[in-house]
């Protein structure tokens, strides 16, 4: 889940930091003290626990990294990408079903946030982006001084053939750059808000962008590469908060959001037609018709509002303040809401399509063993470098193993060609040995257009 600092209270005895939804929202991959754990989100009745990461019999003489705060998992195969905060500049890639690692890499600075999809991964520094071949994990491209991101916020398009980027265009307003990934290559840039930008999410398709800012009052939904307003949705007017996640549904017609409010919000993405609207003479469409006349002549600001849509239907959680991620799901056949939050627990909730309103629990699931003590005082102390989680919904990274050992490298200082700058050393290993074998790629749900 992508969270902007290590939580406080129940969390942290329970040892949670981070977690993170894969790109089809199968799975749920959780960073803690001792390392992570990746569940299979499948059914709603059961939580299984596919795999627990950073114990001796898992990665043995491999994976030290306590105090997970990022952790990325590729679809349902068995490649997870891990950064702990002992070693916030190392980026480690592994085969979890087979304990080895498929590479490793170091960088300037403190690893922000880390996207992938079957052709790119890509690793967000507060001032640089490294986009990688996931095939082969060669460094194809570097974003040099790129506007101050300090929460490593960007969100990669999980659609193959639309490997959209879409990162912060400035510090101080709600700047949106689109990037081809793929092509390598810089698309639009979209004036999405006047404040700076907090979340970002791409459709599964990578035709929708949905933006929030910092205020956290609109959300925006644009389409892509044109960079055209499509919706806008209004979350609240009498506070601001601060949106922790925003995802769309498989089919692109909901849009859920999260915020550290009590309340998660789900939007409906549909264009409401005149015609309808004409063949229904009724009371509140003729109110509407004379607020849509009337706004013509108010200012923008008050124009733009009244032509926001409210949530089609909500979520409250018995929680305030507290980081969490949501995702919208089909699990059984039916449409549901998911909720992990740092509380420890995983909430799933039932979603009337038809209607809305009030979301209704249906379960909630425990992320981690009752029996599971409190962390010592020390043992939350970070150093003065650890990085601020990131702060958004994560796309999941994993990858299969080489028959080549694991190749340690080390990428300082590169520049926009990926060359070294200032006379800077080429490593001797500079990429991973061979291509990375997708030995369990008939895991993955099938690719589409």
């Amino acid at each position: 889940m992508e969270s902007e600092e290590a939580p406080d209270g129940p969390a942290v005895r329970r040892g949670f930091i981070c977690a993170s939804f894969n790109q089809d929202t199968t799975s749920l991959s959780v960073g803690t003290k001792t390392g992570y754990r990746l569940f299979s989100v499948t059914a709603v009745d059961k939580l299984d626990c596919i795999h627990e990461g950073g114990k001796e019999d898992t990665l043995p003489h491999l994976f030290e990294c306590p105090d997970v705060y990022i952790v990325e998992r590729l679809f349902s195969s068995s490649l997870v990408v891990v950064v702990s905060l002992s070693m916030p500049r190392r980026m480690n890639v592994y085969h979890f079903k087979k304990g080895t690692e498929i590479c490793n890499y170091s960088y300037s600075n403190n690893i922000l946030s880390v996207r992938l999809n079957r052709q790119r991964l890509v690793v967000c520094l507060e001032e640089s982006i490294y986009i990688h071949n996931i095939k082969d994990m060669k460094l194809l491209k570097t974003l040099l001084n790129t506007p101050t991101n300090p929460s490593g916020l960007c969100a990669l398009s999980v659609n193959h053939s639309n490997s959209f980027l879409a990162y912060p265009g400035s510090a101080t307003i709600g700047e949106i750059t689109v990037y081809d990934a793929n092509n390598l290559t810089t698309l639009t840039l979209i004036q999405a808000h006047d404040s700076p930008l907090a979340a970002l999410t791409f459709n599964s398709s990578g035709t929708k962008l949905a933006s929030a800012s910092e205020k956290g009052t609109v959300i925006r939904v644009f389409s892509v590469p044109e960079g055209q307003k499509l919706f806008e949705f209004r979350r609240g007017m009498k506070r601001y908060v601060s949106i922790s996640s925003l995802s769309f549904s498989a089919d692109a017609q909901f849009l859920c959001a999260s915020s550290n409010t009590e309340t998660v919000h789900i939007f409906k993405l549909e264009q409401h037609s005149p015609s309808q609207e004409e063949e229904s003479p009724t009371w509140s469409a003729y109110v509407g018709k004379m607020f849509t006349a009337a706004s013509t002549y108010l200012p923008a600001q008050v124009s733009d509002m009244m032509h926001q849509d409210r949530a089609f239907a909500t979520v409250r959680l018995n929680m305030f303040g507290l980081k969490n991620i949501c995702a919208l799901a089909t699990i059984q056949k039916l449409p549901r809401l998911l909720v992990a939050s740092s509380d420890g627990f995983l909430y799933i909730y039932n979603v009337d399509p038809q209607d809305g309103g009030e979301c209704v629990l249906v379960q909630k699931h425990r992320l981690f063993d009752s029996s599971e003590e409190q962390v010592e005082e020390s043992e939350e102390e970070k150093q003065e470098d650890v990085p601020p989680q990131p702060a958004s919904q994560s796309y999941a990274a994993t990858v299969a193993l080489p028959s080549t050992p694991p190749s340690s490298t080390t990428l300082m200082g590169y520049s926009e060609d990926g060359g070294a700058q200032k006379g800077e050393l080429i490593p001797e290993h500079e990429f991973a040995e061979g291509p990375v074998c997708l030995d369990d790629e008939n895991e993955f749900p099938p690719v589409g257009n």
